[in-house]
C-alpha cells in the first residue's frame, strides 16, 4: 500500500482494501458477474463474452486471482476459473454488517 501507511490499519481493513481495489475495474466486475452465471469457465469463454483482447482478460484474471477472488484449476492445456466462495463470504459478511448498522442508524 506504500504511502497509505497500511501498517496503521488492521489486517482485515488492509485485506478488504486489496479486494476492493481488485474489484474496482469494470472489466473485473464483468468477469465476476460472468463467473456467477456460468459457475466456472476457461479464459477463452470470458474473452468471447467481453469486448477485450485475450491478454487484457488474462491480466484481469491474474489480478482477481492474486487477491483470492477467483481460483483457477488446470484442466489439460487450459485453466478453468471459478469464484472463491471463502472470499465471496468475506465480502458478503462485510457488506451485511454495514447493512445491519445502517438499519439502526438515522441520518
Amino acid at each position: 500500500m506504500g504511502a497509505s501507511k497500511s501498517e496503521f490499519f488492521s489486517e482485515q481493513q488492509n485485506e478488504l482494501a486489496s479486494l476492493f481495489k481488485a474489484i474496482s475495474h469494470p472489466a473485473r466486475v464483468a468477469i465476476i458477474e460472468y463467473l456467477l452465471k456460468v459457475d466456472s469457465c476457461i479464459c477463452g469463454d470470458i474473452v468471447n463474452e467481453l469486448p477485450l483482447a485475450q491478454p487484457t482478460v488474462s491480466q484481469h484474471l491474474k489480478e482477481l486471482k492474486n487477491v483470492g477472488i477467483i481460483k483457477g484449476n488446470i484442466e489439460g492445456t487450459a485453466i478453468c476459473y471459478c469464484l472463491n466462495p471463502e472470499t465471496m463470504k468475506k465480502l458478503e459478511n462485510y457488506f451485511s454488517g454495514i447493512s445491519k448498522e445502517l438499519k439502526t442508524k438515522c441520518c
